[in-house]
Order: structure tokens, then sequence, then C-alpha cells
């Protein structure tokens, strides 16, 4: 495998964005993503190493038992504090934004129309593990 292809985690229980993420992050950068429904998911393969994570901040929409995204950030990041996460929300609230940032998130996107190419921006920018 190329160095430089990037591994991308994308973490939201919404299957449909999740695949349109994919698709977008394929044509537009050099990656190597693998989706995950919940963040439990996401947790039993951070031995894979990925260079990003996109976590949903609501992650229980569908399975109500299910970690929401502070959890499973809080999870990731004792895990490995190396790992870049990108939070992806609709909550467009501050004290939320400052929340996941203050828990180690290092950016925050409002799933909108423009969540897509901020994403592949921040993905392009990250340098790899």
């Amino acid at each position: 495998m190329d160095s430089f292809i990037k591994k991308i985690f994308v973490v939201d229980d919404d299957e449909m964005l999740s695949m349109a993420l994919e698709d977008y992050l394929c044509r537009k950068t050099e990656c190597e993503i693998h989706l995950f429904s919940t963040g439990e998911e996401c947790l039993q393969h951070l031995t894979e190493q990925p260079d990003i994570i996109i976590l949903d901040y609501n992650l229980n929409s569908i399975d109500k038992n299910a970690a929401n995204g502070l959890v499973i950030l809080e999870s990731i990041k004792k895990l490995n504090g190396a790992i870049k996460v990108v939070m992806l929300s609709s909550q467009e609230a501050n004290w939320i934004v400052l929340q996941t940032i203050k828990m180690g998130a290092e950016e925050y996107v409002v799933k909108d129309e423009e969540a897509f190419e901020k994403i592949a921006m921040i993905c392009k920018s990250s340098p790899s593990n």
C-alpha cells in the first residue's frame, strides 16, 4: 500500500450519509475508508491505526444502546491520543462544539451542504501516521 494513502474511519449510524461521504472522499483524496455504524465497532478496529476518524456526535439514533459520540471520542483519546478525530454533527450549539474540542476533537464540522468539502480539505491537510 502506498504510504501516502490515508486510512480514514467514518463512524455514523446514518448509512446513506456514510456511503455518500465515502464516495466523495474517494473521489477527492487519496484514502482508504472504513465505515462503522457504531462507535463500539470503531473502537474494536483502532489497532488498524487510522489517520483520521470522522465521528458523528449522535450515534444512538438507530441503536438506542449505542454510545454517543462524546463517549466514543473520550475512549478513542484514552486508547490512542495521537489519532485525529473530526466530529461531524447537525448540532450547531457553541457549547457542544467547545465540549468536543475540549475532549480532544481537532475539528468540528456541522452537517450542511459544505460538510463533505470541509472534511475532504481536513483529510488532505492532515499528515499520515
